[in-house]
């Protein structure tokens, strides 16, 4: 079925929300193929389920903007190619209306970025190529920033090592291509950056700078992995003795509410003698009560305080 007009059979019921071309289920809603251009002159052709975009689809947006790919319930979800007004191009998967999982990003620039990404941001493995110089970085990616193990290429020599909220930090080596490399350090130097303004203040900024260490023939030694394998140790080893501590700890307080709750060596013995005295006693009165009655019976064997005080 193929009908023109806004979701509502009147107009006047409502605020308008443009105009529909396409099929529609039992329930009147947007089900299937068809057509949509909306208020704001966007438009939208593809597939529809229960009055929602789903399944395969284009939206052209009024400023230029396009995505080609799949909707599920209104949203960008699996596959997609999405073109921004100012000429970036993404393609690949998306999630609940973000770039999410793997895809490739071309900036305006003529920048490339081709890896994992979450929520919206390059997350996870993944390469970057600079247009301009033809450098390329291949490492680890944290909420868009290069963050952990990483190696930075150029024309003729590469840098290995780890980077941290974008920049280099710690043990890396250069290695280049006339057959030997540098190992060394980046530590961050405390700099006065001066602002747009010149009345503006200084402010101290943390800069990276390379401490040269030996040179050698080029090797297999990836010193970010074998600063990681350290990072990495150092944690266990504080989590074991978390570990150990909170064990100690239990143990600790178990011990300390059996001692509140054992009979001290004063206690045992009171209630000791008192079992006695009370086992004499019932013993006087037995003997009585035999006596009276004739004295033809045994008399039976005093109580043990042992066994009476296991009793209680």
């Amino acid at each position: 079925m193929s009908d023109l007009g806004s979701d509502f059979d009147d107009e006047d019921q409502g605020p308008y929300l443009g105009e529909y071309e396409g099929e529609r289920n039992e329930k009147d809603e947007r089900h299937g193929h068809g057509k949509a251009t909306l208020p704001n002159e966007d438009i939208y052709e593809g597939l529809y389920e229960h009055g929602k975009r789903h399944g395969q689809g284009v939206y052209k947006f009024k400023n230029g903007a396009r995505y080609t790919g799949e909707y599920k319930h209104n949203k960008k979800h699996g596959s997609g190619t999405f073109i921004y007004p100012d000429g970036s191009r993404y393609e690949g998967n998306w999630v609940d209306d973000q770039r999410h999982g793997y895809g490739l990003y071309t900036y305006p620039n003529g920048d490339i970025y081709e890896g994992e990404w979450q929520s919206h941001k390059r997350h996870g493995q993944g390469e970057y190529t600079y247009k301009e110089t033809g450098s390329k970085y291949v490492g680890t990616w944290v909420e868009g920033k290069r963050d952990g193990a990483g190696e930075l290429k150029h024309n003729n020599h590469r840098y290995q090592g780890l980077w941290v909220d974008d920049q280099t930090q710690g043990k890396g080596k250069y290695v280049f291509d006339i057959g030997c490399e540098q190992h060394g350090q980046y530590v961050p130097i405390e700099q006065n950056q001066v602002g747009d303004n010149e009345e503006e203040d200084a402010q101290p900024v943390m800069i990276p700078k390379w401490k040269a260490g030996e040179i050698t023939a080029i090797s297999q030694r990836n010193p970010a992995a074998e600063q990681l394998a350290e990072q990495r140790k150092a944690q266990e080893k504080d989590e074991d003795e978390n570990e150990d501590n909170a064990e100690k700890e239990v143990e600790n307080n178990e011990n300390t509410e059996v001692e509140q709750e054992a009979p001290t060596i004063e206690e045992k013995s009171a209630e000791g003698i008192e079992a006695q005295g009370e086992a004499a006693e019932n013993n006087g009165q037995m003997e009585t009560e035999d006596a009276q009655e004739g004295g033809d019976q045994e008399e039976p064997s005093p109580p043990s305080p042992v066994a009476e005080e296991d009793a209680e």
